[in-house]
């Protein structure tokens, strides 16, 4: 008898676990509440960030998905005849105050002890790195460089991924709100939207921001909380932005079209969110991007993203023994995690054997510790609301 599974969430992460349960023969039906382009997927700043990720064992998570988007593109053909979702360029950081540039080089110190490429560079080499960007804008004495570093299209990997799960078979439903679980006492089996009612084996909750209420139905509490992001574009450049650029104040990368993508961690800690509807400050976003990228003179589209952020900074991915049957993957970092986090999901739901890589990642475990993920630290500390985090990049 064939296994069913029920995906809800048509984003990165739902994309790439409904891929990999196609991929084993299990019968997938996906559910969206969202059109073709995927919600949160679609408006987030999507980098690798894996120079980010701590502790250790998380860093390492983050190599081996980046490394499996690579392996993918070159499984699925893409790349080849048309622009792939990954695109390697630099990465360059810099920091003004002394804080900022001793952070910078103790995260460099650590990485490189870690087998992670990055090294010093001069300011005097920002012209050949990043041509375009005002060398007037970095006052500090020496920058770090990622040269492996990437920017990540997420829509694309989206629609890719679930166009592939088509072929093997899945059904993908858009503009289906999941709105009740299907209960057999304390079993879920299977999801209802729309008035139609699936019933599956397995349910896989990849819902990003609406991951909590949908756990909820089940009668299951997620330790996560929701963080609003804004996040620009530019309108097509004269010419285009060769680097990912993370300063203090705005961080920038390419986007499709010639133009160039922009988010700030100081603007989002302005956001409200408890707001249904952020009012977003697009001018301070504007003025903060042209400072670094003089061509960057005026936006084409701005989005807020609402991050799904655990609240240790971990991914949240396994079953709820609680509710038998619901299974959990969620990260804020889902693009870079996606092809790895719905690999060993796809596996544990496949064979029901425990995959040891996602043991620290239970959504029972106990999350009260203090933030250990760098880059929740670096998001958290610009926000009021948040505990005190040693200082990162903007």
């Amino acid at each position: 008898m064939t296994t069913r599974a029920v995906v809800i969430g048509a984003g990165v992460m739902g994309a790439a676990t409904a891929h990999r349960l196609a991929e084993a023969g299990v019968s997938v039906t996906v559910l969206d509440a969202g059109g073709r382009t995927p919600g949160t997927s679609s408006a987030t700043f999507s980098i690798d960030v894996t120079h980010l990720k701590t502790p250790h064992s998380y860093f390492l998570l983050n190599r081996r998905s980046a490394a499996l988007h690579r392996e993918l593109e070159a499984q699925l053909g893409v790349g080849r005849d048309a622009p792939g979702w990954r695109h390697p360029v630099p990465l360059v950081q810099w920091g003004h105050s002394e804080e900022e540039q001793r952070t910078l080089r103790a995260r460099a110190e650590r990485l490189a002890a870690w087998g992670h490429p990055c090294r010093s560079a001069d300011p005097g080499e920002l012209s050949t790195l990043a041509p375009g960007v005002d060398p007037a804008s970095c006052r500090a004495s020496e920058l770090v460089v990622h040269d492996d570093a990437a920017w990540y299209d997420a829509p694309l990997l989206a629609r890719v991924l679930l166009d592939r799960a088509a072929a093997l078979g899945a059904d993908i439903r858009h503009d289906s709100p999941v709105t009740a679980l299907l209960r057999d006492g304390e079993r879920v089996r299977g999801a209802e939207a729309r008035g139609r009612r699936f019933e599956a084996d397995h349910v896989v909750n990849c819902a990003g921001p609406d991951a909590g209420r949908i756990a909820g139905l089940a009668g299951v509490r997620l330790p996560l909380r929701q963080i609003p992001g804004l996040v620009g574009e530019s309108t097509p450049l004269p010419d285009p932005l060769r680097a990912i650029v993370a300063t203090p104040g705005v961080d920038l990368r390419p986007a499709p079209g010639n133009r160039a993508c922009a988010i700030s961690w100081p603007v989002d800690a302005l956001l409200d969110p408890d707001a249904a509807t952020p009012v977003p400050p697009e001018a301070d976003l504007l003025t903060r991007c042209s400072a670094i990228l003089p061509a960057f003179r005026a936006m084409s589209g701005t989005r807020i993203g609402v991050r799904p952020v655990p609240e240790d900074g971990l991914p949240l991915a396994g079953p709820h023994p609680q509710a038998p049957g619901l299974y959990t993957l969620v990260s804020h970092s889902g693009v870079t995690l996606a092809p790895l986090l719905g690999a060993l999901a796809a596996r544990e739901l496949t064979t029901s054997d425990p995959v040891p890589d996602l043991a620290p990642y239970r959504p029972d475990r106990d999350t009260s510790h203090p933030v250990r993920d760098e880059s929740l630290a670096t998001m958290s500390g610009h926000r009021a609301d948040a505990a005190p985090a040693a200082p990162g990049l903007g």
